[in-house]
């Protein structure tokens, strides 16, 4: 039978996963041209539609279905056998998947930053389905399925630094690049409201004591410890981002401590579970100057991320993933026996295994994003950019047909 108290912070967490996705709307929704406003925050609404219906027709089975090292079966297509009721104290099967639910519906969510202002949105919405399918569910079954061959090799990812923002991240850049610069743009867009952003970064900021300090399941101390290192993680990491930037321009900006929050933020998730306070010190100053680093060093490149997705949540989730092998605290092994785990206790296992894993999933989520953007460009009717005049007026008053803003509701 199900303890109450677990299920009722499972309940909560996963809401405040949820939760997240209208955050990163309002976050992204901000950092883009007034005219592109809806269409922004449109893509991460639409995920919670599109991944929330997958999900359940077929997502969760293939995820956690037991089918082996690569891929789940469909023993749980439609919620088929996923009972509602609990074991041993803990959450059910049901509750489980609700909570894995809320994951899917953000990843996918976090790559439009890389093509906003520019992608089609019908074309968008097929994306959903086939890349959540075929990316994330895989990944997500190889790391935290039982069977899955990356858990299998030993790697760690508590909250999804390696499913949720590795796996993004690199999409991110390929679609970037496949997508093409946005017109007239050459060094990125003045942000249209600040305090869309902000707002947006305090619904992230909050939802993410769901997303980490839910991961482990229950309503313990590991959730206590992960609740406050993510809170510690993105404080240090909106700080260090404030010097960095005073330093290269003598003002902070409040887009400047949001990013290095979300990015402190990104870094702790793989390791929230494994790691104390000085940890996430070291994972979140670590994890913000890498993040600024590479939005200088992608300002270089010519790749148009429009929001800098790869530099904050690519690499933060990397860097994280690969942290979790240098930080991580002892574990009990399955006989109850502490065991040293982290390179800082001199153990070399775990980070070698996290940093297969992260090159595995990378590869894997590289290649397969660019196959299924150039599937997608090629089929008559869809294709990936929409055309210069829908570009040039806007994607709100082109696509959606709404405004952001009226100024008297007159006209």
């Amino acid at each position: 039978m199900s303890d109450p108290g677990n299920v009722a912070w499972m309940l909560t967490a996963s809401a405040l996963v949820l939760l997240m996705t209208p955050g990163l709307a309002f976050f992204y929704g901000g950092l883009v041209r007034g005219k592109n406003v809806i269409s922004t925050m449109m893509y991460s609404y639409v995920a919670m539609g599109v991944v929330s219906v997958l999900w359940v027709l077929w997502g969760y089975s293939l995820a956690f279905g037991e089918g082996g090292n690569f891929i789940g079966n469909f023993d749980f297509i439609g919620f088929r056998n996923v009972s509602a009721e609990g074991v041993d104290g803990g959450i059910s099967p049901m509750l489980f998947a609700i909570f894995q639910m809320m994951f899917a519906i953000i990843t996918p969510a976090l790559i439009t930053g890389a093509f906003a202002e520019r992608f089609k949105f019908t074309t968008y919405i097929v994306f959903l389905f086939v890349w959540v399918t075929f990316v994330y569910v895989p990944v997500t079954h190889w790391v935290w399925a039982p069977d899955g061959w990356i858990a299998g090799i030993g790697a760690l990812d508590f909250a999804g630094g390696i499913v949720v923002h590795a796996t993004a991240g690199i999409a991110a850049i390929i679609a970037a690049k496949m997508v093409g610069s946005r017109r007239g743009v050459e060094r990125g867009v003045e942000p249209h409201n600040v305090p869309y952003v902000l707002l947006g970064t305090g619904l992230l900021w909050f939802g993410w004591f769901g997303f980490n300090a839910g991961s482990g399941l229950l309503a313990d101390n590991v959730a206590v410890t992960a609740f406050l290192v993510t809170n510690t993680s993105a404080a240090i990491a909106g700080l260090v981002w404030m010097v960095l930037e005073f330093q290269s321009t003598g003002r902070t900006s409040g887009v400047g401590f949001a990013t290095g929050a979300i990015a402190g933020l990104a870094s702790i998730t793989p390791a929230a579970g494994f790691v104390g306070p000085m940890g996430a010190f070291a994972i979140g100053i670590v994890g913000s100057i890498a993040a600024y680093s590479a939005v200088k060093l992608m300002a270089k490149t010519g790749v148009d991320d429009a929001l800098e997705v790869f530099a904050v949540h690519g690499v933060g989730g990397i860097w994280g993933s690969i942290a979790t092998g240098i930080f991580a605290m002892q574990m009990a092994d399955d006989n109850g026996v502490m065991q040293n785990v982290g390179l800082i206790d001199g153990e070399t296992a775990l980070l070698w295994a996290n940093v297969r894993a992260v090159v595995a999933v990378a590869a894997y989520s590289g290649v397969l994003t660019f196959v299924i953007l150039k599937i997608l460009d090629i089929i008559p009717g869809l294709g990936l950019r929409v055309d210069n005049n829908e570009e040039d007026l806007g994607l709100d008053i082109t696509l959606h047909g709404e405004r952001g803003y009226v100024a008297d509701g007159a006209d």
